[in-house]
C-alpha cells in the first residue's frame, strides 16, 4: 500500500470517530538505526576514504594570508630587546603581530588570565617562560615566506633560573610553598590515629609521565573578517564557546561578533579545549588587521612545542592495612607538575584527588595534593583528566600490599571494594564525602574472574615462570570506578537546536563537537528514537556558536549524556506540539496519539510521520524548538571539600598479561579481557571502539609515551620520530571485550546510558600492574619493584635489575 490516509468522518458518522481508507496490516519492524542499535559512525566511510571533511579542507577565500607563530628559544628570560624590522620588510610579509597590536586582553586563558597570546615586547612583564612560547606571529602570502622572514627576527634574551624538574619547582616554591596554584586537601576519618592503629604498613612512591595528545589533525585556525568588524573563525576545538569568548575578548569586541564553527575534528582528547583559543585568535587578529582571511596550521614538531601535555604526577602513599589486606587508612601526597600558566591544572589535579580511591573504600583517607609551577608548556586537558594519574596510585598500593601480605593482588582489590548498591550493607563513603550508592564492581569483576580464566591463568603464569629463567610472564585484573560530570559544578549544561521540515526531514545542531568519538552519531540516534523516525532522515549539521550559545567543552565524557538530553528535549517539545495537532484535528485524546516506526497511529488509525509534519505546517504548527539540559543534583564545595561533584560513576574492569625479557627489558602485551560498562548501550558499535581505544591509548601512556626535556626546558620528543605511540602492532593478538550485558544507569540519564568516553582509558592499568607482577617475578618475589610510568623497555630493565640485586 503506498499511502495511509486519515479522513476526519465529523457529521458522518459518530463525532470524533477515526477511520482509514484501507486498514494496514500490525507493524512489528523497528526503526532504522535508533537507540540501542549498533550503528555505523556517520562520518566513517568519509574517514576511511578522505572525503570527510576539516578545517583545512575547506577551500580558501582568495587573499587568504598564511600566519606562522615564532616561538622563544628559553625556557625563563626577560626579553631585552626584539628587534623585528627585517621580518617586516621581508618578501611576502603583509603584517607582524606582536602584543601592541591587541586591542582588547592579550590572555587566552580559560580561566585564570595568565595565558598570554604574545608576552609584551618591554617592560617589567616582557618574559617567556617556556621553550616554544609564542612571541609574534608573521602573516603572509604563503606559509614559506612566513617562516623565512620569522627567522629574521632580533631578539635579545636575559636569562633567569629555570625550573624544569620536579625537585627544581619544589626549590623554586621555597619552604613557603609558592607554588602556581594553592594546594587542595581531601580528608575522611583520623587519619593518624588509624595509621597508627593499623597492624601493617606499606609506604612508597610511583610516578607517572605526562603524553602528548597526538591528534591525527594538528592545531589549526581560519578567520574570515566580516562586515562590522565581525569575524567568522573556523577551529579545530573542543569548546567553541570558549575560543569564542577568549577572541572576542582580544579584539574588545562583543561576543555576538565572533561567530565560530566546527564540523569536526581529526581528534581532540582534550587538547584541543583550551588550547585552540590561541591560533584561533592570533588568525583572527591577522584578519581583522588585514581585512584579508587568515589560516594558521601547524606542523607537528611546533604542535608538541607549543601545546600542553597530560599532567606528571608524583604520588607518595603511606598506607595502613589488615591482614586481609583490607586498608585501614591511606594518605597520598599528589605533586604535580603544571608547566608556566594555570590552564585547567586546578580541576585536574583536583579530580586526580577524586579518583585517588578508584574502586576501593577508605575508612580514612588523607590526600594532599600540591601544583608546582615549572618553565615548560603549560599542561592542560586529557582524556581522563587527572583521574588516571590518581588511579595509579592506589592501584600501586594494592599491588603492594599483596606482595607484603602475601596475597593475590585481586584478592586484595576485591576485599575493599565499595559495597555493592544492592548488598544490604550502607554506602561507602568517599573521601569527598559522596556516597556511592550505584556500586556493581564487584560483580562485575567476579564475572570478568571467571570469563577471563583468571585463576588457572594465575597458575598457568607461576609454572612457567618457574620454568622460563629469561622470559617472565605478569597478570593482573583491575576495576576502574569513574565519576561522571563536570567537577565544576555551572559546566554541567547543553542546549540543541531542532528544526523538523515540512517533508518530515529532520535538521539537529547542538553544543557538543565530533572528534571522532560518535557523538553526532548518538545524539542524532536519541532525535531519531524520540521521532520514531529513521537515522537517516536526521540531519547532523556544524557545531557553531551561532545556534547554540554559551556551550561547555565536549569533555568530562559528558557530551552524550548533556547533549543527548538536551536533544532530546527539542524533539519532545515539537512532538508534544504534533500530538496536540493531532488529537484536535482527529478529535481523539492524546494518549491515543502514538509514534511508531516512521508513522503515527491516531486512535484507531495511522498517518505517515512526514504527512503529519505536512498536515502540521499547513495548521501552522511550530516545528522547530530549543531544547536544554541541566544535569540535577552534583555540587561541591571546596572549602569543604565535599558534596556530590558527580551525577554517576561509570565501572569497568581489565584483566591483562604480558611477557618480559629479563635480558633487554622489552615486553608484548599477550592478552587482554575487558568487561566494562555503559549502562543501556546508546549504539553499541561505537561504545566498543571506545572502549579499544581507549584502553590501547592508556597502555601508550603507562608503557611508551615518554616525553623529555632537556636541562635547557628544550622538548626532545616533539615529533613521531622520537616520541612512539601505539600501534596497530601494539594491540594484543588476543584481546576479548564486552559490554556489560546487566548495565543500567541507576541516574536518569539519557536512555539510561552510562558515559564512555573517558573511563575505559584506564582499564590499562592492568598492563602496567601486570608488568610489576613480572618484574617480581623476575626478582623471584625477593624485593618489590620501584618502576614509574611510563614503564620503557629502559624502565622494565632497571627494576628487573634491582629486584634481582645487580
Amino acid at each position: 500500500m503506498d499511502e495511509t490516509r486519515i479522513q476526519d468522518r465529523g457529521g458522518a458518522g459518530e463525532p470524533g470517530v477515526v477511520e482509514l481508507d484501507e486498514r494496514p496490516p500490525a507493524h512489528e519492524e523497528r526503526i532504522k538505526g535508533g537507540v540501542a542499535s549498533p550503528t555505523a559512525h556517520d562520518s566513517g566511510r568519509k574517514h576511511v576514504t578522505g572525503l570527510a571533511r576539516y578545517a583545512d579542507d575547506e577551500p580558501e577565500l582568495p587573499g587568504t594570508l598564511q600566519v606562522y607563530i615564532a616561538m622563544s628559544e628559553r625556557a625563563h628570560a626577560k626579553i631585552v630587546a626584539m628587534d623585528l624590522s627585517k621580518v617586516r620588510q621581508a618578501p611576502g610579509v603583509v603584517v607582524v603581530l606582536t602584543a601592541d597590536d591587541i586591542p582588547g586582553q592579550n590572555d587566552y586563558s580559560p580561566v585564570f588570565g595568565d595565558d598570554p597570546i604574545f608576552p609584551p615586547t618591554s617592560g617589567p612583564e616582557a618574559i617567556v617562560q617556556y621553550v616554544g612560547q609564542p612571541i609574534f606571529a608573521v602573516a603572509a602570502e604563503t606559509l614559506g615566506a612566513a617562516r623565512q622572514a620569522a627567522k629574521l627576527a632580533v631578539v635579545e634574551y636575559e636569562d633567569k633560573p629555570a625550573a624544569i624538574t620536579f625537585e627544581a619547582a619544589l626549590a623554586a616554591a621555597g619552604e613557603e610553598g609558592h607554588d602556581l596554584l594553592a594546594p587542595h586537601e581531601m580528608r575522611i576519618g583520623d587519619v593518624d590515629a588509624a595509621l597508627g592503629e593499623a597492624p601493617h604498613r606499606v609506604m612508597g612512591r610511583v610516578e607517572v609521565g605526562g603524553q602528548d595528545h597526538f591528534y591525527l589533525e594538528g592545531q589549526i585556525a581560519y578567520s574570515i573578517p566580516l562586515e562590522d568588524r565581525d569575524v567568522l573563525v573556523r577551529s579545530s576545538t573542543q569548546h567553541p564557546s570558549e575560543v569564542q569568548h577568549n577572541v572576542a575578548k582580544m579584539l574588545g569586541v562583543p561576543d555576538h561578533a565572533v561567530t565560530v564553527e566546527l564540523r569536526r575534528m581529526g581528534g581532540g582528547f582534550g587538547g584541543k579545549e583550551s588550547q585552540p583559543a590561541l591560533f584561533a585568535a592570533v588568525t583572527a587578529l591577522a584578519a581583522v588587521k588585514t581585512g584579508r582571511p587568515a589560516k594558521c596550521r601547524l606542523d607537528r614538531d611546533d604542535d608538541m612545542v607549543m601545546t600542553g601535555k597530560r599532567h606528571e604526577v608524583r604520588i607518595d602513599y603511606a598506607v595502613g592495612y589488615q591482614e586481609d589486606g583490607r586498608i585501614a587508612a591511606g594518605d597520598f601526597s599528589h605533586l604535580v607538575r603544571c608547566g608556566y600558566s594555570s590552564d585547567l591544572s586546578g580541576a585536574i589535579a583536583d579530580r586526580a584527588m577524586f579518583h585517588a580511591d578508584n574502586a576501593y573504600r577508605l575508612p580514612a583517607a588523607r590526600i594532599l595534593s600540591r601544583r608546582l609551577k615549572t618553565h615548560t608548556v603549560s599542561n592542560t586537558a586529557f582524556r581522563g583528566f587527572g583521574g588516571p594519574q590518581g588511579m595509579v596510585g592506589i592501584e600501586r598500593v594494592m599491588d603492594r600490599i599483596a606482595f607484603e601480605a602475601g596475597l593475590d593482588p585481586l584478592d586484595v582489590r576485591k576485599a575493599n571494594f565499595y559495597p555493592s548498591f544492592d548488598s544490604g550493607e550502607e554506602p561507602g563513603v568517599t573521601p569527598y564525602h559522596m556516597e556511592v550508592t550505584d556500586s556493581i564492581i564487584a560483580e562485575l569483576v567476579d564475572e570478568l574472574e571467571a570469563s577471563s580464566d583468571y585463576r588457572c591463568r594465575r597458575e598457568a603464569v607461576r609454572a612457567f615462570n618457574a620454568k622460563s629463567p629469561i622470559l617472565k610472564k605478569g597478570l593482573a585484573l583491575t576495576p576502574v570506578k569513574f565519576g561522571i560530570s563536570f567537577t565544576t559544578s555551572h559546566l554541567n549544561q547543553a542546549g540543541a537546536l531542532v528544526h523538523v521540515y515540512k517533508d518530515g526531514s529532520v535538521h539537529l545542531n547542538h553544543g557538543g563537537t565530533e572528534m571522532g568519538q560518535g557523538l553526532f552519531t548518538k545524539v542524532a540516534q536519541v532525535v531519531a528514537e524520540e521521532f520514531q523516525i529513521d537515522l537517516d532522515k536526521v540531519k547532523i549539521t556544524a557545531t557553531t556558536t551561532a545556534k547554540v550559545p554559551n556551550t561547555s567543552a565536549t569533555a568530562a565524557s559528558s557530551g552524550s549524556d548533556l547533549n543527548g538530553m538536551a536533544a532530546k528535549a527539542a524533539a519532545a517539545t515539537i512532538k508534544d506540539r504534533l500530538i496536540d495537532y493531532a488529537a484536535e484535528r482527529y478529535h481523539v485524546p492524546r494518549e491515543q496519539v502514538v509514534f511508531e516506526a516512521n508513522r503515527v497511529r491516531i486512535g484507531n488509525a495511522e498517518k505517515r510521520f512526514s504527512d503529519l509534519v505536512g498536515e502540521a505546517y499547513l495548521a501552522r504548527v511550530s516545528l522547530s524548538s530549543t531544547g536544554f539540559y541541566a544535569t540535577p543534583g552534583v555540587n561541591y564545595d571546596r572549602e569543604t571539600a565535599s558534596g556530590r561533584p558527580f551525577y554517576y560513576f561509570a565501572y569497568g574492569a581489565a584483566c591483562s598479561e604480558v611477557v618480559i625479557d629479563t635480558l633487554t627489558g622489552e615486553y608484548k602485551l599477550l592478552r587482554a579481557d575487558i568487561l566494562h560498562d555503559v549502562g543501556k548501550s546508546l549504539n553499541p558499535a561505537i561504545d566498543m571502539g571506545q572502549i579499544e581505544g581507549g584502553f590501547i591509548q592508556g597502555m601508550g601512556w603507562l608503557t611508551m609515551e615518554e616525553l623529555w626535556w632537556d636541562d635547557k626546558g628544550r622538548l626532545k620528543t616533539h615529533a613521531p620520530s622520537t616520541y612512539k605511540i601505539p600501534t596497530a602492532n601494539d594491540r594484543p593478538d588476543d584481546l576479548r571485550i564486552r559490554i556489560w550485558e546487566k548495565g543500567e544507569n541507576r541516574s536518569e540519564t539519557v536512555y539510561r546510558s552510562k558515559a564512555v568516553g573517558e573511563p575505559p582509558f584506564m582499564l590499562a592499568i592492568s598492563v602496567f600492574s601486570a608488568l610489576t607482577d613480572a618484574v617480581i617475578a623476575a626478582g623471584d618475589g625477593r624485593a618489590f619493584p620501584n618502576l614509574d610510568a611510563p614503564a620503557t623497555p629502559e624502565r622494565v630493565l632497571r627494576a628487573v635489575e634491582d629486584v634481582r640485586g645487580n
